[in-house]
């Protein structure tokens, strides 16, 4: 039987690279994702090696707020303390650090880097002796003096002796690079160096540090600590250098486990899409051997023998499509590494981890596909070899219908449960019911296929005679394998379809929202994490036609004893720009006033008068008044409290926005705004219809990115299409050559073919966009009070999808109609 088995795989090496290209496409996912977040880690791990790599001891402020994790609220530490720790036995060179932003401007007038939710831009205090190299120049000296990294450098054209803008919190400023730092690979970071006094004043606070780190002349880090934190003052910390980094690293972590599931999610996708092609593809092909493998058991092979002779082609076919699977992977893997810029210039790192799922996925899926139509083939009795008409029994649906059925409910009533929001983790429940989903109406799919494919080749069969009856016959001849077939494609498009449902419920809720509480005639914001600088309001104010401007602040608070974010500014400005609705009390915040929304003050019991503890990151604690309740604005956020508030507890204040109302609202005066800016490239000037675009290029950027990686179990399912058409063209090889005998064409035998092709390929994708567009609804609704208030389906799309859909069977049929076209009419007449 092992002779078999490797005869029919040399013998049939076309079918076999079919049924491949499934696993294949699967694998390179699975594998292209472990080996690009196993070589990002591999590069941050570098990275953070270099990073305080003989700090034995590191001083900070206390983290007061959870989740003050780059520490720009919390109280700064005095420079006093260097003295104290330089008296401590055991210290070696206690060293104090200053970061914050900093941003240069290139000569071609950009910013230097990706601000918008890229790598960050840091600002900081270097001596030599630090973490980096000098590789060119000198030390920044004095309050005109900076050195850049080496990439920063050369990405913004500039070099030792240049003069570049630099950019702050405050007022930008005309330095002269006087180094450059070999810092090796930042992945995609910027870095700025001052000398200390000068990033003390621009970055923090003159006579503060950020935190100050020191190595050991002997003690442990365990024992140093101790000590050091004996000396310090009560709002003051001591970590470990240890501790440091492993922190410093935990967050690149969680980061990087979250983008691995999330792509892991898709290659999941891809891989159950392919399942069905496997299941698919070796249902037809026992189909055709039935009477081979009856022959087999006429002359004593056993059961089991004729079980594991198909089992053992699975395991061959996964076995190849595995190892191709995973050089594809690796292929991929350079690929997202292309699209992340500078962050992923380290190269590849390979493991033994994405080797091994490779083939564990491969074959455990292409075996598990193929089992039961090598169980069904083991149970033909040997007397069937006798038969000319032998064929595998056709089996009821009634316990296929039941179960799709019953599938199919439950998964809808687990989504309801998850998006009811009752508590928990909704994406369990959600997650579970729309796998329950798909399975269900995959096993209904060939109930549903009759009426809806008697449908769709209805015109076919009228305009196009013989060739469209026959085609839609042959669609309807087997429901089940057309079925099964189509099934890959609505899963792709389902998922498709619900991504961007949801994205045009997100672009037309932004709309309303903008239309509805946007009452600013204009607003300034920053590009990237560095905020506002300080001086914007001023020169904004200056402008011809400005009636006024006001900055805006964001912060975090523990109220409740959760770390929260609120926003402060003057609440009359705000009030206006948000068109805030007051539900009870006013705007008048004095001097410890809070506003918040409706749903905050339910939550916690509050009403116009009531107090509210609030502890902010430098560790102070205020009892706050409730001045007013609002209705919710996505603007505003839940809660505001005055400038002055956010004034008295923040070290480095930083504009979030800045506020403008105009004379008029045109051309002229934005343009007359944006030149008064000219000296701040990392800001925008938004009016409402700027706003809106902006969101919407947010929006369309994340559907674009989710339906690329959606877009790989599509070419599954197109491949399954052609394995369907592929091998339907061999198990009817006697019938086409009969057709050709009675007087059909080639050209309307191709025709035949690629329209049972379409009505396939349409079929899978009219019914994937109805589940697509029902989940979207569905999301919709359970998300309305976070922000989707308005529902849109996006017709226009889901007409190109059913186009594309349609061009992927006439695609899809080409090979096996042209294969058809070509048989000799005698000898397919022939076969037996």
């Amino acid at each position: 039987m092992g002779k078999v088995t490797l005869r029919n795989l040399a013998a049939h090496k076309i079918r076999l690279v079919l049924t491949a290209v499934a696993v294949i496409l699967g694998v390179a996912f699975v594998a292209g994702t472990l080996i690009f977040t196993d070589s990002m880690n591999k590069q941050f791990d570098d990275l953070f090696s270099r990073v305080g790599k003989n700090v034995a001891v590191d001083v900070r402020a206390k983290q007061v707020v959870d989740g003050d994790d780059d520490g720009t609220a919390a109280q700064p530490v005095p420079a006093s303390v260097l003295t104290t720790l330089r008296g401590i036995d055991g210290v070696k060179n206690p060293q104090g650090n200053v970061t914050g932003y900093a941003a240069v401007v290139g000569k071609d007038g950009k910013v230097v880097g990706t601000p918008q939710n890229g790598p960050p831009q840091i600002g900081a205090n270097w001596t030599n002796g630090g973490s980096y190299d000098l590789s060119a120049g000198h030390a920044p000296q004095g309050p005109s003096e900076i050195v850049l990294d080496e990439k920063t450098a050369e990405k913004g054209k500039l070099g030792v002796g240049d003069t570049a803008r630099v950019l702050t919190s405050g007022a930008p400023r005309q330095m002269r690079i006087v180094g450059l730092i070999d810092a090796g690979n930042l992945m995609g970071a910027t870095f700025t160096g001052f000398d200390t006094a000068t990033a003390q004043k621009l970055l923090l606070k003159p006579g503060y540090f950020t935190d100050i780190e020191m190595g050991s002349t002997g003690p442990s880090q365990t024992e140093l600590r101790d000590r050091v934190a004996k000396a310090l003052p009560g709002d003051l910390e001591a970590v470990t250098g240890e501790k440091l980094r492993e922190e410093s690293k935990s967050d690149i972590a969680t980061m990087m486990n979250f983008f691995r599931t999330f792509l892991l999610a898709f290659a999941l996708i891809s891989i159950f899409v392919g399942a069905f092609i496997i299941f698919n593809t070796f249902s037809m092909l026992v189909a055709q051997r039935t009477r081979e493998l009856a022959l087999l058991r006429a002359v004593g092979a056993a059961r089991a023998q004729v079980t594991r002779a198909v089992i053992g082609e699975a395991v061959a076919v996964g076995v190849v499509g595995s190892t191709l699977g995973l050089l594809a992977g690796a292929g991929l893997a350079s690929l997202l590494q292309s699209q992340v810029g500078d962050a992923g210039d380290g190269g590849l790192t390979f493991t033994a981890t994405p080797v091994i799922w490779s083939y564990v996925v491969g074959i455990v899926v292409t075996v598990v596909s193929a089992y039961f139509p090598a169980r069904r083939a083991a149970k033909i009795p040997p007397v069937a070899a006798m038969r000319d008409d032998v064929a595998l029994p056709q089996r009821s649906m009634r316990i296929r219908i039941a179960l799709g059925s019953l599938l199919t409910l439950v998964g809808a009533a687990l989504i309801a449960v998850g998006l009811g929001g009752g508590g928990g983790n909704p994406v369990v429940p959600v997650g579970a019911g729309a796998f329950a989903v798909f399975i269900g109406v995959a096993m209904l799919a060939p109930v549903i296929s009759v009426p809806v494919l008697r449908l769709l080749g209805a015109a076919p069969a009228r305009l196009m005679g013989s060739p469209g009856r026959l085609a839609q016959q042959n669609a309807l001849r087997n429901p089940r394998r057309t079925a099964a077939t189509a099934a890959a494609l609505m899963i792709g498009l389902a998922l498709i379809t619900t991504v961007n449902v949801l994205g045009a419920t997100m672009r037309a809720s932004i709309d309303s929202q903008v239309d509805a509480q946007f009452g600013a005639d204009y607003l300034v914001l920053p590009k990237g994490a560095g905020g506002v600088a300080a001086d914007v309001e001023q020169k904004v104010k200056a402008v011809p036609g400005v009636q006024s401007a006001s900055s805006t602040y964001e912060g975090d608070a523990k109220i409740a004893g959760k770390k929260v974010s609120y926003m402060s500014g003057d609440p009359a400005v705000i009030g206006k720009a948000a068109r805030l609705k007051m539900v009870s009390g006013g705007t008048d915040l004095g001097a410890a006033g809070i506003m918040v929304d409706e749903d905050t003050a339910d939550d916690n019991h509050w009403k116009v008068g009531s107090a509210v503890p609030v502890t902010f990151p430098d560790g102070k604690t205020e009892r706050l008044t409730v001045a007013g309740v609002f209705t919710k604005s996505d603007l505003i956020g839940p809660r505001l409290m005055s400038t002055q508030m956010y004034l008295r507890h923040t070290v480095k204040p930083s504009v979030d926005g800045v506020v403008v109302d105009t004379a008029a609202t045109n051309t002229a005066t934005k343009t007359a705004l944006e030149s008064a800016l000219k000296d701040h490239p990392d800001l925008t000037v938004f009016d409402q219809s700027a706003l809106k675009d902006e969101a919407r290029k947010q929006v369309d950027g994340f559907v674009t990115f989710l339906t690329i990686l959606l877009v790989m179990s599509v070419i599954i399912a197109a491949v399954g299409v052609i394995n369907t058409l592929a091998l339907s063209v061999i198990e009817r090889t006697r019938e086409i050559g009969l057709l050709r005998a009675i007087g059909i064409s080639r050209r309307q035998l191709r025709r035949m073919i690629r329209l049972e092709s379409i009505m396939i390929a349409v079929f899978g994708a009219v019914l994937g966009m109805a589940i697509g567009v029902a989940f979207g609804a569905a999301l919709q609704n359970a998300l309305a009070d976070e922000g989707l208030g308005v529902l849109a389906v996006p017709y226009g799309t889901l007409v190109v999808y059913l186009v594309v859909a349609a061009v992927i069977g006439v695609l899809a049929a080409l090979w096996p109609a042209w294969r058809a076209g070509r048989m000799d009419v005698l000898k397919a007449i022939a076969t037996e």
